[in-house]
């Protein structure tokens, strides 16, 4: 059995550990968008594939025997290219998904859409103060907010200038309660604007805004993909993939 980790995230990281105490063979894979990357354990490419094809040679190559998608819930590219890599090449896919947000109970009270359109739309109903905590590939959309005091939160430095008004924060979770509510307090912040992302690691703004009353406004997942058997957790994919290997 050979792994291939398309990762990127807090779930790959911690399924390299799994995979390598459990004696499984694998290669993470990053993308290579972030200059400073969090590194997971056991060997590791940065870079991309040159799309489904490239992907497709790079898995015969390799000889990989099991693709597991890893990603962001919202790398909605990568995703099509691993299930397009896996089609070309016989080779399964495992998606491993962390939970999203909606089964948390204060989940009904937040605005759901389904486009940044629609979310941009939700917003400017709401509030003229926003936190856009959306990641910046996602900024373009709120570029006509020129008169607004909107705060941003990214990872790394903006490519583009942003508005004047506009505050932008370079920083990456874990996050705090304590700390989302001094920061939403301290820009006078009233709707704040986040994707469906999952996890703990930036949840603590949703614990915020509701302990302050602010609006949320959610953008919702994209369905995945048929082709990839989803898992929701580290422990149910090396469990899979196990089980896989002792069938062989």
């Amino acid at each position: 059995m050979r792994v291939l980790v398309l990762g990127g995230t807090a779930e790959a990281r911690a399924l390299a550990v799994a995979l390598d105490a459990a004696g499984i063979v694998f290669e993470s894979s990053l993308a290579g968008r972030v200059s400073r990357p969090r590194l997971p354990v056991g060997p590791v490419r940065i870079g991309g594939f040159g799309g489904a094809d490239g992907l497709a040679r790079y898995v015969a190559d390799a000889r990989v025997t099991h693709i597991v998608d890893a990603t962001h819930p919202f790398a909605a590219g990568m995703s099509a290219n691993a299930v397009r890599a896996g089609c070309a090449t016989g080779v399964p896919v495992l998606r491993l998904s962390r939970p999203g947000w909606g089964g948390r109970p204060d989940a009904a009270s937040w605005r759901w859409v389904p486009t940044l359109p629609a979310m941009r739309a939700t917003a400017e109903r709401l509030g003229r103060r926003p936190f856009i905590s959306s990641g910046r590939q996602t900024l373009g959309a709120f570029a006509s907010w020129t008169d607004r005091a909107a705060l941003v939160r990214v990872v790394e430095r903006l490519e583009v200038a942003p508005p004047d008004r506009w505050t932008v924060i370079e920083d990456r979770g874990p996050y705090t309660l304590d700390g989302e509510l001094e920061l939403l307090r301290a820009h006078d912040v009233d709707v704040v604007l986040t994707k469906d992302s999952g996890g703990s690691y930036t949840s603590a703004k949703l614990d915020a805004a509701g302990r302050l009353g602010i609006p949320v406004v959610v953008l919702s997942r994209p369905p995945t993909l048929p082709g990839a058997a989803e898992v929701t957790s580290v422990g149910a994919c090396v469990e899979r993939l196990l089980a896989a290997g002792a069938e062989h």
